[in-house]
């Protein structure tokens, strides 16, 4: 079962973001995926808060939701969306929101992010819980690839998200790590995931300096249960393929039965 992690410098502008994630998505069906995940924001970076606020579609219709449907039919493969910005209770605010479509064009799964990134050092900071509504459901949907869970970006950071997603054969992760923060932990995190798990990881990251001058960390991967990163790219734009063996989950799992051993 093939696995694609599309690697993005999205701008903030929604039209050429969707122009160039489609030729990805393209290149991964080409490329035999099965699974494609699209990274966090995938349809604007950088932009300011009163522009990504104008971009925030309805639940259920709008360019982007149609744009993700239609690609995941036209290909006929299932389409992890990244994350796009959707009407929030809070009219003042957004949901971040990941929506999950099958190969027939139908959406599947819908996960609004819930940890909300913070951080200050000298003159980088970020605060998206001043723009951002918080999700409170975690989400997994079943598949023939197998049962998937999806988090997004600074979820990954908290390991008891994951626990309360339960057993999954796939973890998939769209972010915009940053290059200070994705330097020093993105790489041990994700691992770490994929083997306390059990499971697969693909993390599709935005790679790269956007239009604003903001640098994301990129090194989009597919990681194996064992925590064998499969196949990354460090920066730039891209596809990166790896392979989802059943036979490996069931290896990994029976010569060391971690999740059976589970007190807590």
């Amino acid at each position: 079962m093939i696995l694609a992690a599309i690697q993005m410098i999205s701008g903030p502008d929604v039209a050429p973001n969707l122009a160039t994630a489609g030729r990805l998505i393209a290149e991964a069906a080409a490329a035999g995926a099965q699974l494609v995940a699209l990274p966090e924001y995938f349809p604007l970076i950088g932009a300011t808060d009163a522009d990504r606020l104008a971009a925030r579609e309805v639940d259920g219709a709008g360019p982007i939701q149609d744009f993700l449907a239609d690609a995941a039919r036209k290909h006929s493969l299932w389409l992890v969306g990244g994350s796009i910005p959707l009407m929030a209770n809070d009219p003042a605010k957004l949901r971040n929101s990941c929506l999950v479509f099958d190969p027939q064009g139908k959406r599947v799964a819908r996960y609004d992010k819930i940890h909300l990134f913070g951080f200050t050092r000298g003159d980088e900071a970020y605060d998206e819980a001043a723009t951002i509504e918080r999700g409170d459901q975690v989400v997994a949907f079943d598949s023939p690839l197998g049962r998937i869970g999806v988090a997004i970006c600074y979820d990954l950071r908290f390991p008891e998200l994951f626990r309360a997603i339960g057993d999954v054969d796939l973890l998939v992760l769209p972010a915009a790590f940053t290059e200070t923060t994705g330097r020093a932990h993105w790489e041990m995190l994700l691992r770490a995931r994929a083997v306390e798990n059990q499971c697969y990881v693909v993390a599709a990251a935005q790679g790269g300096q956007h239009p604003n001058g903001r640098m994301t960390h990129g090194n989009s991967m597919v990681i194996d249960p064992w925590g064998e990163v499969l196949a990354r790219m460090d920066k730039g734009e891209g596809v990166v393929i790896g392979e989802l063996d059943r036979q490996r989950l069931v290896e990994v799992r029976t010569s060391l039965p971690a999740l059976k051993h589970r007190i807590l």
